[in-house]
């Protein structure tokens, strides 16, 4: 099972954008004016379309080092992240009742980096639901569809089970999400938590859509189906 983070489980209050922009003119020496579309995107796509607003040349240097900048932020400010953001309604609940679901494994599959997932997720005390050795991460690949088949062999791997397009679930709040699930080789149950409507994610081929994460039963038959 594969969660996305941002505006699924977790907000961070505008803290994230900020983060970005710090770690951006440590880098570039540049201050941040404008930011690329971050919804449903990977990492490495977001950080060189904003290096392209700025008209920076690309470099794979300063993306290492952004990486790195950016997570020191989320562990810096975690306080702050805990203030400004939140958990949002029903994750944790959700999270602690797939504990209780047998054979389950249970990752992320997101646009950020793994160091600044673990960052975010360790703010709100999520990270301890989720295995995060077994994720797709946004550093693994720019496309995000392929990060479902990243995951799933590493949790092929690690846990020397067979795990297929049948037996993978992914849960995200944008049509990307939807898109990358199905395109990639997973079930995908969509939640309206975000800025897209239950009827965008339908329309993008999620299989199931809900509008939050707060009827916690009716979410586990879902994953469970």
């Amino acid at each position: 099972m594969l969660w996305d983070i941002d505006h699924t489980l977790i907000e961070t209050g505008g803290v994230g954008r900020e983060v970005f922009a710090d770690a951006f003119a440590q880098v570039t020496g540049t201050p941040m004016k404008d930011m690329a579309e971050v919804s449903g995107r990977t990492e490495p796509v977001i950080f060189e379309e904003t290096l392209d607003l700025h008209d920076i040349p690309h470099s794979d240097e300063y993306f290492a080092r952004f990486i790195d900048l950016q997570a020191r932020g989320y562990e810096e400010r975690s306080h702050e992240l805990r203030l400004r953001g939140r958990v949002l309604p029903g994750a944790l609940n959700t999270l602690q009742a797939l504990e209780r679901v047998p054979s389950m494994s249970r990752s992320v599959l997101t646009g950020n980096t793994r160091a600044s997932a673990q960052a975010k997720l360790k703010a709100f005390g999520l990270d301890r639901y989720l295995d995060l050795e077994i994720g797709g991460y946004g550093e693994d690949d720019p496309v995000r569809a392929h990060l479902v088949a990243i995951a799933r062999n590493r949790a092929n791997h690690k846990n020397r089970l067979t795990y297929t397009p049948a037996t993978t679930v992914l849960i995200g709040d944008t049509p990307q999400d939807v898109i990358a699930g199905r395109d990639g080789g997973a079930h995908v149950i969509g939640i309206a938590s975000g800025k897209s409507s239950v009827t965008d994610l339908k329309a993008a081929g999620a299989d199931i859509v809900f509008p939050d994460l707060t009827d916690t039963a009716a979410l586990i038959r879902a994953i469970t189906a």
